[in-house]
């Protein structure tokens, strides 16, 4: 080992170490460059931002001479026009009918006519809710339109309706006589029996509660059966019209509408 060898250097601590070099204005270069970049990036993301919006807003960033950000001015579209060109197309729909208004027609006079005729005659006016009843109260069905008769109808002739109004015709058979007003079925009213003298068995049937015990008879003595209720008429009854209906059964005696009560 020499001891003549100088020792070695050691560390100066005069000072801080020498900063980055500086510009004119006091500001070391590499701060200009930091400030730069994020206002390229701001600028970017703004432009993408209104891009996606739809053009309803316009942002307008500038940068200074000195690469520092300038105040963002943002400017908003009105939609008034939009609006108001909005409005007045739905107040323009509001003055069209809709196009599920129902049409009109006027009702043509059925009274007289076949009840399939009349049938064919509504529907070539537009109308297709169409029903018939027994003008005499009998609950007939109307089986074979062609073998019935118009005697009424539920809307008057003449009358201006919507095609979707159900017209409803009271018939009776080609051989029978229109009544002067449509027969009405009778009805147990205030839970006393009515009188069903004159009525069909089945329109008195139809009257009494679904649960009643009812036996129905021949009036004659030949013991028919009565099979077909519409055609037959009731001669007498038990109990007596007017009596309170508390669940006892019903008997019914009757003969055909061509004959005669005994």
């Amino acid at each position: 080992m020499s001891y003549n060898q100088p020792p070695p250097a050691q560390p100066q601590f005069g000072g801080p170490p020498p900063g980055p070099p500086v510009q004119p204005g006091g500001k070391p270069k590499w701060a200009r460059k930091r400030i730069a970049i994020p206002a390229a990036l701001l600028i970017f993301f703004v432009g993408a931002g209104v891009g996606s919006a739809g053009n309803t807003e316009k942002d307008t960033t500038s940068v200074s001479s000195k690469g520092e950000p300038q105040p963002t001015v943002t400017v908003t579209k009105t939609a008034a026009a939009d609006t108001s060109q909005s409005e007045a197309a739905k107040t323009a729909g509001d003055d069209k009918p809709t196009a599920d208004a129902p049409k009109k027609a006027t009702v043509p006079d059925f009274v007289g006519m076949g009840l399939q005729s009349a049938q064919d005659k509504a529907q070539e006016a537009g109308f297709r809710g169409l029903t018939s009843h027994d003008a005499l109260g009998r609950e007939r069905m109307q089986v074979f339109d062609r073998n019935w008769k118009v005697c009424s109808q539920n809307v008057e002739a003449g009358a201006f309706k919507p095609t979707d109004t159900d017209l409803d015709f009271g018939a009776v058979k080609l051989g029978e006589h229109c009544p002067a007003k449509d027969e009405k079925p009778p009805t147990a009213e205030d839970g006393k029996m009515p009188n069903f003298a004159g009525d069909s068995v089945k329109a008195a049937r139809s009257a009494l509660d679904s649960g009643v015990s009812l036996t129905v008879e021949d009036a004659l003595p030949d013991d028919r059966w009565v099979l077909v209720e519409s055609n037959w008429k009731v001669c007498a009854q038990e109990p007596a019209a007017g009596t309170s209906l508390n669940g006892q059964p019903v008997t019914l005696k009757a003969v055909k509408f061509e004959e005669t009560c005994p």
